[in-house]
C-alpha cells in the first residue's frame, strides 16, 4: 500500500488547506487521461489490486469515463508496468547518483520538471530506477499530447502514479508537493 510516512496511508491524508489528499489531487488541472489515473489511485490501495485491464475498462466506463480516455490511461498505465519491469535489473550502484539530462529531455521536460526531478534526487525522495521511469512516463506523455514541455503539474503527478504503482512510501512533506495545486499557502 502506498503510504504517507509509517503510520499513515494516502486515503486519510489532509494538504495543508485542510483538504483531503484526493481532493487535492483533482484541483490540478489535467488532461482526461490524468482524471483516470487519479480515480485509480483514489479507488485502489495500490495498482496491483485493480481488476484485470477488460474489468477495469468497464468499471471506468460505469463511473462515467469517456472510451478514449479510458484506452489512453490504460495504455500508459501498461507503459508504466513494462518500463518498470525493464528497470528491475537495473539498480543503483550507490545511493548517490547523478544524472545529465541531454538537450532533448532539457527541452521536453522544461527547466521546471528538470529542477524538480534533480530536487527529489537530492532528497533522496527518489531512486535512480524511479527517476527514469519518471522521465520515460512524462516524455511519453508529452508525446500522446504533443505538448513541450510537460507541465509540472503533470510531472507531479507522474511522479504520484510512479510511487503508488510500485507500493512506495512517499514523505508526507513529498506528498504534500506532489498535491500542490499550485495556490499561494500561508505559512505558519
Amino acid at each position: 500500500m502506498l503510504s504517507v510516512s509509517p503510520v499513515t496511508d494516502t486515503r486519510g491524508c489532509v494538504d495543508a488547506a485542510g483538504r483531503h489528499c484526493a481532493a487535492a489531487l483533482r484541483a490540478v488541472k489535467s488532461p482526461p487521461m490524468f482524471d483516470v489515473l487519479v480515480y485509480l489511485y483514489e479507488n485502489y490501495p495500490a495498482l496491483t489490486g485493480a481488476p484485470d485491464p477488460d474489468s477495469l475498462a468497464q468499471k471506468l466506463s460505469a463511473a462515467g469515463f469517456d472510451k478514449d480516455e479510458i484506452s489512453d490511461a490504460l495504455a500508459w498505465l501498461q507503459g508504466l508496468a513494462q518500463v518498470t519491469r525493464e528497470s528491475l535489473s537495473v539498480r543503483d550502484a550507490s545511493d548517490r547518483t547523478f544524472r545529465i539530462y541531454p538537450g532533448f529531455e532539457r527541452e521536453r521536460l522544461g527547466a521546471d520538471g528538470v529542477a524538480f526531478l534533480s530536487f527529489l534526487d537530492g532528497a533522496g525522495q527518489l531512486t535512480g530506477a524511479q527517476r527514469e521511469i519518471v522521465i520515460e512516463r512524462a516524455l511519453a506523455v508529452g508525446q500522446q499530447d504533443g505538448e513541450w514541455p510537460v507541465a509540472l503539474d503533470k510531472l507531479k503527478l507522474i511522479v504520484l502514479m510512479v510511487l503508488w504503482s510500485q507500493q512506495a512510501d512517499i514523505d508526507v512533506l513529498l506528498l504534500e508537493e506532489l498535491l500542490d495545486d499550485g495556490d499561494e499557502r500561508l505559512l505558519h
